[in-house]
């Protein structure tokens, strides 16, 4: 059974919350089970922000505090854009932003067996799936979803990889379909590639066209949602 959130979790979400503050009270939450994303920790039965930003819920039951930064600190689950750093026997070692370097399980792929181990070049960009993320520890990463398959989850060819704050990348991640991808969706085809970690890789076919994206992409982090559809529309006459 679906359980819904405290009345005190719900007058707190989507509002701003700075260190310290109590955002969610468990003694008034009984059978109920939840998670807690970045910027949450639990004290007792009390959850307190650790971050300044805003408070998230996503159904069924998780909570984080999304705010804009640069630095990425990986949580188990999280979809993620990583750079090969080095090849070893039994895994990858890939740069995922993260405080660590992460490390990619050889067979961490679907039907991955010792004889079809694939070989990746330094500097390969994959997207993978944060399996471990634990303090003082490596995150353990996959190329496969929960159950096994590989779904989008693989190495990147040809595109154009670019840097942003884990901000917009959760904004461009949301659902319904944040303004900027849906006005360029609505006019040119092209692939994207958004990982929490701010990362986002784009592809089309035409390198102008790929510039245009990642121009849009980039440009929409401070604008309003009607902004970004102007925003694109101006871009767009560029190619016209």
């Amino acid at each position: 059974m679906e359980t819904k959130p405290s009345s005190y979790s719900t007058n707190l979400v989507d509002q701003l919350v700075c260190p310290g503050d109590v955002v969610l009270d468990l003694s008034s939450m009984t059978n109920q089970t939840i998670k807690l994303g970045g910027g949450l920790r639990q004290d007792c039965d009390a959850i307190s922000a650790m971050k300044a930003g805003r408070l998230c819920f996503s159904k069924p039951n998780k909570y984080w505090v999304e705010n804009s930064q640069k630095r990425y600190v990986p949580h188990a689950e999280d979809s993620t854009l990583g750079i090969v750093v080095d090849s070893r026997s039994d895994n990858f070692l890939v740069d995922i932003k993260g405080p660590a370097v992460a490390f990619l399980p050889v067979l961490a792929f679907e039907g991955g067996t010792r004889r079809n181990i694939p070989r990746f070049e330094i500097g390969t960009l994959l997207y993978v799936r944060v399996v471990k993320a634990n303090p003082g520890m490596n995150p353990e990463l996959s190329c496969t979803d929960a159950t096994g398959k590989a779904a989008e989850f693989g190495a990147l060819k040809d595109g154009y990889m670019f840097e942003c704050t884990t901000g917009l990348s959760r904004r461009l991640l949301s659902s319904p379909t944040c303004p900027v991808l849906d006005a360029l969706g609505k006019k040119i085809s092209f692939e994207i590639a958004v990982g929490l970690n701010g990362r986002v890789w784009v592809n089309a076919a035409s390198t102008q066209t790929t510039i245009i994206v990642a121009n849009a992409i980039m440009n929409s982090e401070t604008l309003s949602d009607a902004q970004q559809r102007i925003m694109v529309e101006k871009l767009l006459k560029r190619i016209q």
